[in-house]
């Protein structure tokens, strides 16, 4: 026997563990400008935001603020390299399919700088970054890769003499306003199925987060985009934001955020050129745990939905339904586990816990949470700051919550886990389904009848049974309800990039083989 090693047939083989990836260290941000036609631009009014990392208070960099002006040079772009002739409308669909695939290759490449960046920017621990983010934002964009040759219409029978086929076709440019929680693979799930469909694109960055999209600009390059194809515009949501909602030469805009906002793009769409909209909004997302589940499985599963990313995901399990018999046992196993969450840097290997974004979400949460003590909920843990942490909050279970407190209704993004208890399956599915949100649920049963059952007769868009946040690129995602409108990811997100054109022909004497 070797020293962390075996010996077999003579060969010496490594059986010592794989080493972690380890954050990268950057010295200075690279790319901060606007981009636009495969150069980086300043902003036409001069104007830069700070990126702060939210771990640490301490500014990032300044980054060029987008507006209306700068909005407008990007359709420019996009509208060029979209039309009939460029290079990107000549460029055969396989062809498509390499450079998404050469975008992923680079992604690889860079993999440990970008989840260096996402973990700066958002707070996020880096190993998180790295193996779900960055995995997931590889996987979408090869998942997508392969679709480019296969976009393809039907023929069907038709009265008398004719023939009729259809054809999907790009819709033309894509806007893209993207949130500040998963902020590249927000990107990628933006514009890999936009890609795919022939479309070119405008993508806005959340303003808290800009530094992956733009890092990722430079790699669109690198990877043999044309120009124009694929622009990036930081800024905020009044201004650059409502500039794409309402731009007349965009075609379509795609939102991820909040309800509220998500309305107004929605308005902003109609208002202007009825563009097509697809939204993917919040939620307030059920999981049933019935007394015959895996209950230390439960537990895990629940708590990998509440909080994950520090409970700031459209996912959240911020709803749990447990069945009074082994309610207490599952409460008592929750907090248990909640007081072993690692709470640190988010570079540390060892931290599973970061901070909150800003300082406006950290109010928003510790206001929730006070709602929740004065409403008569019991505080089994946390449910206040990391003392001298800045943005940090403990994770946070409540027990006792009722269906019509605050915590119990809305959307809290953080990290906070109510546990209430139910009696029969009839009275849960009700409860459950008595929201304005429909954007994802769970079950966790060991009966099969009872999670087809429970899984048929919730109203969301997406249920997982005996699982949490299993979200694959193969998948559509999308809400019922206020959480939105339309499917990303999987074969159906790529309706919502193409038209559909019907083309009809007679058959006579004028055409003839």
């Amino acid at each position: 026997m070797a020293q962390n090693g075996t010996i077999e047939n003579g060969v010496t083989r490594n059986t010592s563990p794989p080493s972690l990836p380890q954050p990268v260290k950057i010295p200075e941000i690279k790319h901060t400008k606007i981009f636009i036609n495969n150069e980086w631009h300043t902003s036409i009014k001069g104007k830069k935001f700070p990126t702060i990392n939210p771990a640490t208070g301490v500014k990032i960099c300044d980054v060029e603020e987008a507006d209306k002006a700068d909005v407008d040079e990007a359709v420019k772009a996009a509208r060029a390299a979209g039309q009939r002739g460029s290079e990107w409308r000549r460029m055969d669909t396989s062809s498509r399919g390499r450079l998404l695939h050469r975008l992923a290759d680079l992604l690889e490449r860079e993999r440990a700088v970008l989840a260096t960046l996402e973990s700066m920017d958002t707070g996020k621990p880096f190993l998180h970054a790295f193996f779900v983010d960055l995995d997931g934002s590889i996987k979408t964009l090869r998942y997508y890769a392969g679709w480019t040759d296969k976009i393809h219409g039907k023929t069907m029978p038709v009265d008398e003499n004719f023939v009729c086929f259809t054809k999907h076709e790009p819709i033309g440019v894509c806007g893209a306003i993207i949130p500040w929680n998963f902020p590249l693979l927000m990107f990628t799930w933006k514009i890999a199925p936009a890609l795919a469909c022939g479309n070119t694109v405008i993508i806005k960055p959340a303003e808290q987060t800009p530094l992956t999209a733009l890092h990722v600009g430079s790699l669109i390059k690198e990877a043999g985009f044309p120009p124009g194809v694929v622009n990036i515009v930081p800024g905020f949501g009044p201004t650059a934001g409502a500039a794409i909602a309402s731009h007349m030469n965009i075609d379509k805009v795609a939102f991820t955020g909040s309800t509220e906002v998500g309305q107004l793009i929605k308005a902003a769409a109609a208002k202007s050129n009825l563009k097509r909209v697809t939204l993917e909004l919040g939620g307030k997302n059920p999981c049933i745990v019935f007394a015959d589940s895996d209950l230390q499985s439960a537990v895990e599963e629940t708590q990998k939905g509440a909080f994950f990313n520090q409970g700031q995901a459209c996912t959240a399990a911020s709803r749990v339904y447990v069945e009074e018999q082994v309610y207490d046992e599952f409460v008592r196993l929750s907090v248990e586990r909640a007081k072993n969450i690692v709470i640190g840097d988010p570079m540390e290997p060892q931290t599973l816990h970061g901070p909150q974004i800003d300082q406006h979400q950290f109010d928003k949460i510790l206001a929730l949470v006070d709602s929740g003590k004065r409403d008569g909920a019991k505080l089994e843990c946390g449910g206040c700051a990391v003392k001298d942490r800045g943005l940090f909050i403990h994770p946070t279970i409540f027990s006792d919550v009722k269906d019509h407190m605050r915590i119990a209704k809305e959307e809290i993004f953080g990290p906070v886990q109510c546990i209430m208890k139910f009696k029969t399956q009839e009275e849960v599915i009700d409860r459950a389904n008595s929201s304005q949100y429909g954007l994802t649920a769970a079950v966790f049963t060991r009966n099969v009848d009872r999670a087809l059952s429970v899984s048929a007769a919730l109203e969301a868009g997406t249920i997982w049974v005996n699982c949490y946040n299993a979200l694959h690129a193969q998948a559509p995602f999308g809400g019922y309800k206020m959480s939105g409108n339309g499917r990303e990811l999987g074969e159906y997100a790529l309706a919502e990039y193409t038209e559909v054109k019907a083309i009809t022909i007679r058959l006579g004497e004028q055409l003839k083989l």
